[in-house]
């Protein structure tokens, strides 16, 4: 062998050697990074609103797996309201319905109905109780889906569907308008008796029910017609998978009633560990009671903040961040915050502002939003129609300057930036 092959020998073998430790240096983290070279085949798919799909795959590949800080930071966080926003109508609505039908809603505590919510005035209060008082003992169910019932549930959907009676008195007082809405708050307390497991039973017969239904599709309620199908939008299914797929964090905050939101979660892939909805406290059997779990300073069974407006704020930094105390219903610093976050109504406000990359917008007309929305004064936001059955134009422009906000108290207001100027009327533009 020359001196020349010799010398390149051990040069090749010095090379090989030198692979092969780099290989094994790099090991733990090519296999943490392998995900990484599909990542671009995380595509959002069709269906949306002009260069909305374009904004949702920036934020796939900039924040997703593609990004290539990637390694060894937390998984970035999206959050998705439910009714209306991953699924067109309300799931806690058919779940009422079907509740309704079926008389699975109990007589209360004595026969008196002001122990079911501490909201409930006592117009509501005696209206129920002359609608339903004779048709069962306490504690059983109400006989709401047969005709000697139908009144019974006529006032319970009054009560519910429109926060007031079927003689038109206002049916709950006294309530933050930026953490509770006790109307909504009414369904998960009108399921005492029952257990997490008997309930999403309930939720499961309902889906069932409103899947198989055609859209437009009406059901008897008591003596009226009621909303009686849903349908998950297939945009908003394929984004939560997209985005679970690039290796996001997705979570649902809803202010339908936590075993119900799990049922129709699993729909898009998303585990009950993963859901927040409105949670109640429960006896040492299971069985629900008529008071909620609290959040932040807000302790159980004071029943003043559930997930809506400031609420979903507090229980997103609680139950994703691991946030206690009071500091839960504060915004918290950006790297705990969701980068994504995804609603269509004024209850998504707090935690949609939260959202540091991007807010998805499902345009319903409702004004809060709407005005913070079009504003986008921060460049974050977009907007799209609904996916089916799409609202028309708004003739007129959302009343931002004067009555777009409502306070705590229920008096109106304008809409305030963060720096406290007002936002000025918007126009509706994506329809």
């Amino acid at each position: 062998m020359s001196p020349r092959t010799a010398t390149r020998r051990l040069q090749a073998l010095a090379a090989a050697a030198l692979t092969v430790a780099a290989l094994v240096a790099v090991a733990p983290d090519a296999e943490a990074a392998r995900p990484t070279a599909g990542c671009t085949a995380v595509q959002v798919g069709p269906g949306w609103y002009r260069s909305n799909r374009a904004r949702l795959q920036e934020l796939v590949d900039r924040h997703g797996r593609c990004d290539p800080h990637r390694p060894g930071r937390a998984r970035p966080v999206a959050v998705f309201d439910w009714d209306n926003t991953v699924v067109k109508n309300d799931v806690g609505d058919a779940t009422m319905f079907w509740l309704l039908r079926n008389s699975r809603i109990r007589q209360p505590a004595h026969g008196d109905w002001s122990t079911t919510s501490r909201f409930l005035t006592p117009e509501a209060a005696r209206a129920l109780a002359d609608a339903c008082g004779a048709l069962a003992r306490p504690g059983t169910p109400l006989p709401t889906g047969t005709p000697a019932g139908a009144g019974c549930a006529d006032e319970v959907n009054a009560v519910y569907g429109t926060a007031s009676t079927r003689t038109g008195a206002a049916a709950f007082a006294g309530w933050d308008r930026r953490t509770m809405e006790p109307a909504y708050a009414w369904l998960p307390q009108l399921m005492q008796g029952w257990t997490a497991r008997e309930i999403r039973g309930f939720a499961a017969a309902a889906r069932a029910e409103n899947l198989a239904a055609p859209v437009g599709a009406t059901q008897q309620v008591g003596t009226g017609r009621a909303t009686g199908w849903v349908r998950y939008y297939d945009q908003q299914k394929d984004l939560v998978k997209s985005l679970r797929k690039a290796g996001f964090d997705v979570w649902i905050s809803s202010a339908s009633p936590q075993p119900v939101v799990e049922v129709w979660a699993e729909g898009v892939g998303i585990g009950a560990d993963r859901v927040i909805g409105i949670r109640n406290t429960t006896t040492r059997g299971g069985a629900y009671t008529t008071r909620l779990q609290g959040c932040g300073s807000v302790r159980d069974g004071a029943d003043t903040m559930i997930t809506y407006i400031d609420g979903k704020r507090c229980w997103i930094n609680q139950e994703v961040y691991g946030v206690r105390g009071a500091a839960a219903e504060r915004v918290q610093p950006a790297s705990r915050r969701p980068v994504f976050a995804a609603g269509d109504s004024d209850t998504d406000i707090s935690f949609l502002r939260d959202a540091t990359a991007l807010r998805l917008v499902v345009n319903r007309n409702k004004n809060e939003l709407m005005c913070r929305a079009y504003d986008n004064s921060d460049g974050k936001w977009i907007v799209n129609p609904m996916f089916i059955e799409p609202k028309q134009q708004r003739t007129s422009p959302y009343p931002c300057s004067t009555t777009g906000y409502v306070d705590r108290d229920g008096t109106p207001g304008p809409v305030r930036r963060a720096d406290t100027s007002v936002v000025p009327d918007q126009a509706d533009t994506v329809f």
